[in-house]
């Protein structure tokens, strides 16, 4: 019989995912442990095996357990595209973009597929450890909810409620959330966690003895503010980025829908990365990236505001330019939308012109794949690791042509990417491809170069056993051991 362990938020961005990841690397200690997430909405998604699309959290979760993430851990994922329209993607696959109020009316069926991909998860493994979304105590959508109450009340999980102290007000938000859940729900709360706490923990232990005599409940832990680093769950996140002291400042431009900005976070520990906003200067950077966005026609129309012209005027100063995804489809000549892509219909619009390439959006098909490649573009950048591999995954609709004769330019990785004559201005379409150490020391020995610094790097590690150790550290695993085991706290 399949064990299951739910973790329930008073808010979005209580620290839920982490929390998820750290129990899945500490229970497949014991147990043969898959994570799972019913609905999420992210525009950081990564690819399976057998190029499924779901949410980034849930692989990095499955990578905590050990075991190959698959697209029944996040069986609909909510990618927003705006104007109250997001892409709808079933078991790993583009559905359909619809509105919310058509999404909610079909959300019988998509709990039927929620509960299928449950069921073929639960006849694999011995735990599933389910994490909910934003607030657990959305009584305006109890109705409608198939991440918290649909799925707690499908499976009964052991549930632990996390709270976060430095937005302020934790013992209301953790005693209204209890109090607002619906009975049978709340029964199957059995502890507490607050997260987030920097402080003086004997000024806190009177509101937590008086919060477990209020609820009848323990408090599992309180977790202390961390900066051990994985992968951010969404676009939220930015938010907590900070600035520091590296000598090298790399500024990303924040498109209004920005996705898989992860693709950026193994630099953060060599460049000052700054997600600036499509209005703000660029002068005093050493490097400009145009990331990914689930919307480019949309987006690339705010860059016309003014921005496009201050990335040119960068690449003339010889100052380096990657686009990634929907970033390299804007640094091209034209992009033509037959009212795929963008919220405008069939439309043209012109590029940046920084790379001869251009990109068409003709069909409603996405391109999904977990790829690896040969370098094969030359300049200062990727010329030092011509010939090497890189791996990535690939996300993406539209369909981009290099226009070799008439620009000079030529493939950056395998047969396609771009590359400038130059060798500065590189678009791509692989996601992830920070995390290759050749292209991260290429990238940034460029940078610290010019400088006239020596770039030194280290080994990277993904952050999860630290962690886990962490947490472990910080709550009560005996009594969540217990509990899963039904055994008496």
């Amino acid at each position: 019989m399949t064990k299951n362990l739910m973790v329930f938020g008073t808010s979005s961005h209580t620290g839920k995912s982490m929390l998820v990841t750290a129990l899945c690397r500490c229970l497949s200690r014991k147990y043969s442990v898959a994570p799972f997430k019913a609905q999420n909405m992210s525009l950081n998604s990564w690819i399976t095996t057998d190029g499924k699309e779901i949410g980034i959290a849930q692989a990095i979760q499955a990578k905590a357990a050990g075991v190959e993430p698959t697209a029944d851990m996040n069986p609909v994922l909510l990618k927003p595209k705006g104007d109250h329209i997001s892409q709808v993607v079933i078991l790993g696959k583009p559905h359909a973009d619809k509105k919310a109020g058509d999404y909610y009316d079909s959300i019988d069926e998509m709990m039927g597929i929620v509960k299928g991909a449950y069921d073929r998860l639960s006849s694999q493994y011995e735990l599933i450890v389910i994490e909910g979304a934003g607030g657990a105590a959305e009584i305006n959508l109890y109705h409608r909810d198939i991440v918290n109450i649909g799925m707690a009340r499908a499976v009964k999980p052991h549930i632990i409620l996390v709270g976060d102290i430095e937005r302020g007000g934790v013992f209301a938000s953790i005693y209204g959330t209890l109090a607002l859940l619906p009975e049978d729900i709340r029964s199957l709360v059995f502890g507490i966690i607050i997260n987030k706490f920097r402080g003086d923990m004997d000024l806190l232990m009177p509101g937590i003895k008086q919060l477990e005599e209020l609820t009848g409940l323990p408090v599992l832990g309180i977790m202390p503010y961390t900066d051990i680093k994985i992968p951010s769950e969404d676009s939220v996140s930015i938010k907590d980025k900070t600035c520091n002291n590296h000598p090298v400042r790399i500024a990303v431009v924040r498109l209004p829908h920005i996705s898989n900005f992860t693709d950026f976070e193994p630099l953060e520990k060599y460049a000052d990365i700054r997600y600036i906003d499509i209005v703000d200067d660029l002068l005093g950077y050493d490097a400009i990236i145009l990331p990914g966005t689930k919307n480019t026609m949309d987006d690339l129309n705010d860059l016309k505001g003014g921005m496009d012209m201050k990335i040119i005027a960068e690449a003339e100063k010889r100052t380096p330019i990657i686009g990634i995804c929907g970033g390299y489809q804007m640094l091209g000549e034209e992009i033509i939308d037959s009212g795929i892509e963008g919220t405008g219909g069939a439309i043209s619009v012109k590029g940046l012109g920084l790379l001869n390439v251009s990109t068409r959006f003709c069909e409603y098909k996405k391109k999904t794949e977990q790829v690896e490649k040969t370098v094969t573009g030359d300049g200062a950048i990727l010329g030092q690791i011509k010939n090497e591999k890189v791996k990535g995954y690939e996300i993406h609709m539209g369909e981009t042509l290099i226009d070799v004769k008439n620009g000079g330019v030529g493939p950056a990785f395998g047969d396609d990417d771009c590359v400038s004559s130059n060798g500065l201005i590189i678009g791509t379409y692989l996601h992830g491809l920070f995390e290759n150490k050749n292209i991260r020391d290429a990238f940034l020995g460029y940078l610290y170069k010019r400088r006239g610094m020596i770039f030194r790097s280290s080994d990277e590690g993904d952050g999860i056993e630290e962690l886990a150790k962490f947490v472990e550290k910080n709550i009560n695993m005996d009594l969540i051991f217990r509990r899963i085991e039904d055994e008496t706290a």
